[in-house]
């Protein structure tokens, strides 16, 4: 393809390892509040959802949450966060090459500033997403919703087909089909297929991505 004009990111599986730490957390969270699921469910019913999702899924499923929980199973993931998280293989590399062409590059999450401010912060990534991070939780707004990956076209004043979306879950390719923004998706354990049948053009390690986006 044509290089694009901005390349968003998505925040966890993406640019950082998280998934597996958040997802413990979350399946030992809801174990304990009548819901018995293991890490793996995790992964599979709820990467990339946003938390306020995840409590009503939740909910709904059985599980008896109290009114804070929200707030109390997101200090859990942070404690568990700050002991260590890795950025994905590659992605340093990937906005290295980025930052020498001049192309622009953001990071839209379902997840908060203060959990990119953690697992970015902690890779030496934060830095160069300053002023380029839009939170669902600040936005009030969520993937599979356009809106998050519209303020980021609005904010940097590029057409949806100038733009291409970097992510590893349905809820954020169908958030960026929604939008009109070719999708990548990011599948390096699994075929993708899930991805795939939004429309994302799938590929398994971020080295692939250079060629794939004409840089």
């Amino acid at each position: 393809m044509k290089r694009p004009d901005l390349i968003i990111f998505d925040c966890d599986g993406v640019l950082v390892d998280t998934e597996p730490v958040s997802n413990a957390v979350l399946a030992e969270n809801l174990t304990r509040h009548g819901l018995p699921l293991s890490k793996e469910d995790c992964i599979g019913m709820f990467t990339g959802w946003s938390m306020v999702n995840v409590e009503q899924e939740a909910i709904r499923l059985g599980a008896t949450l109290p009114e804070n929980w929200i707030a109390a199973v997101y200090a859990e993931e942070f404690e568990a966060l700050k002991r260590g998280v890795d950025a994905v293989k590659g992605i340093p590399e990937i906005l290295d090459r980025l930052e020498s062409l001049d192309i622009p590059f953001c990071v839209a999450s379902n997840g908060s500033e203060e959990k990119m401010a953690i697992t970015l912060g902690q890779t030496g990534l934060f830095p160069r997403f300053q002023g380029a991070m839009f939170s669902a939780h600040t936005l009030n707004t969520s993937k599979p919703d356009p809106a998050l990956f519209q303020a980021a076209l609005e904010a940097f004043k590029v057409d949806p087909a100038r733009a291409v979306v970097i992510e590893d879950s349905v809820l954020g390719a169908t958030g960026a089909a929604r939008a009109n923004i070719p999708c990548y998706g990011y599948a390096p354990h699994e075929g993708g297929a899930d991805l795939a049948a939004t429309g994302a053009k799938v590929f398994k390690e971020m080295r692939e991505l250079a060629e794939l986006l004409g840089f």
